[in-house]
């Protein structure tokens, strides 16, 4: 896990930039009920490798059970901005190593977009729009 150190945010923007390394980091753990905390029950995200969007069940369930464990991770924010201390939008690139049951650790890339809202102080994952960078089916193996 790699968190890149950011100069220049303002608090605000550092406390959101902290949140999306928090839910990386939660994906390494695999818990649902935290994960289910920290997605806004009315989510919607959509990566575009696929024809329609997502809903929080889905979401959460992109990294539990049978799905790819994420085993290490290195993101690099783009930007990261916020609205009224209210809503924050944060675009960065990742590379993670995962892996797929039953089968060797892959490294995949990628871009995300998402969206936030504070809630009671927390920052709430409303929204993420992105991809991989390489095709399904066009990983490479980690070495």
């Amino acid at each position: 896990m790699s968190e890149r150190p950011v100069t220049g945010l303002s608090p605000e923007q550092q406390e959101l930039w902290q949140r999306v390394n928090d839910l990386w980091s939660l994906s390494l753990e695999r818990n649902a009920e935290k994960i289910r905390s920290t997605i806004h029950p009315r989510y919607v995200g959509w990566d575009m490798n696929q024809s329609t969007t997502h809903d929080r069940e889905t979401a959460i369930q992109s990294v539990l059970g049978d799905a790819p464990a994420v085993t290490g991770y290195e993101l690099v924010p783009l930007s990261v901005q916020v609205y009224d201390r209210t809503v924050g939008i944060v675009h960065y690139m990742y590379s993670a190593s995962v892996t797929p049951k039953d089968a060797a650790p892959l490294q995949v890339t990628g871009k995300w977009s998402e969206v936030y809202l504070r809630q009671d102080s927390q920052w709430v994952m409303v929204s993420v729009s992105g991809r991989p960078d390489s095709p399904t089916g066009d990983l490479r193996a980690v070495e």
